[in-house]
């Protein structure tokens, strides 16, 4: 019952933050708020987080772990990845958006919740050209390093493109940058078949 309690309480404060991200970015995550929203006391929420950075922390993975299962569930890499972001545009900025001062967004844990959604794009690609000796170097670290260390670099390297390709739509579009310049950017994604 304990356990339970615990999950519920932990499960409506990840959800006031949510509600904070959307309204006013990571800037905006405050756990005095989200106490007060929830009516109790802010040092109350720390016996379910430890504090802001854990909270974000928690939030990060979750929606690391939610892109994960839209991009195998979708059939294109590029549809889904954009389909998601424009569903929650709040969690992809989270995800992608320069990191808070002060806030390690490259600890390990992070960085592993990262690789899921990029060991699927590894797994649907083929090798395109090999890259120079240098860059081969540098992919095959990266990959030893994120547990996938028999990735060819050809293939690491049109993962490391697609997926800044991609990003680099996804972020013009929610930015507005497509309505701007009068555009529908679906035939771009439509365009990357991954």
């Amino acid at each position: 019952m304990r356990d339970r309690f615990r999950t519920q309480i932990r499960d409506e404060v990840k959800a006031a933050a949510l509600r904070q991200l959307a309204a006013g970015g990571p800037q905006a995550l405050s756990v005095n708020a989200i106490a007060k929203e929830l009516g109790v006391s802010g040092p109350a929420l720390y016996r379910y987080f430890a504090g802001r950075d854990e909270l974000l922390t928690e939030l990060i993975v979750d929606a690391y772990a939610d892109l994960a299962a839209a991009l195998a569930a979708g059939s294109s890499f590029a549809v889904a990845y954009r389909a998601w972001a424009l569903a929650q545009p709040h969690r992809y900025r989270l995800l992608f958006a320069a990191p808070l001062p002060g806030y390690d967004a490259q600890s390990d844990r992070l960085i592993a919740a990262a690789q899921e959604p990029m060991n699927l794009l590894i797994r649907a690609l083929t090798p395109g050209p090999p890259p120079p000796p240098a860059l081969s170097a540098q992919l095959a670290g990266w990959a030893s390093r994120r547990g996938v260390p028999d990735v060819d670099p050809a293939v690491a390297v049109r993962a490391v493109e697609l997926w800044s390709r991609v990003h680099g739509l996804v972020s013009l579009e929610i930015e507005g940058n497509f309505t701007s310049m009068g555009l529908d950017p679906a035939p771009l994604y439509d365009a990357l078949s991954v």
